[in-house]
């Protein structure tokens, strides 16, 4: 008898465990894309959407960054965006000579985002792409 008491609390908890891992799973938002230019502290944040404003997958964001004496380093960044359309760059300049150019494109549309961290150093963009 008391192995058949320890086999129902054994069952009990696994549905248990299983039920609590459903929930976590279904409550976590995917993680957000990211790529770390490795230059400053500053960060940019977006999210992409389609004309019926629903997230765009893997549309693909590029800054290329100049840096250092007379711009003459550069970096290029590239990351895709995740199911909710999200993706972030960190390590930014604290100090760009120029504005940064975000490219955004999903398939054969694009924008271009102009970002300035010397006046916006966490920044977070909306981003709509439709046809036009």
């Amino acid at each position: 008898m008391a192995v058949k008491h320890i086999q129902i609390l054994q069952t009990i908890c696994a549905v248990a465990f299983l039920a609590i891992s459903a929930t976590a799973l279904a409550t976590n938002p995917p993680d957000v894309p990211s790529v770390d230019g490795g230059i400053g502290t500053c960060r940019a944040d977006f999210t992409v959407k389609d004309g019926a404003n629903k997230p765009i997958y893997n549309a693909q964001i590029e800054v290329l960054i100049r840096y250092g004496f007379m711009n003459l380093r550069k970096t290029d960044l590239q990351v895709g965006t995740n199911s909710d359309g999200k993706a972030r760059f960190t390590g930014l300049p604290n100090f760009a000579k120029k504005p940064l150019l975000f490219h955004i494109k999903s398939g054969t549309v694009s924008k271009t985002i102009t970002d300035d961290p010397n006046t916006n150093c966490n920044a977070s963009y909306d981003v709509t792409l439709t046809v036009h």
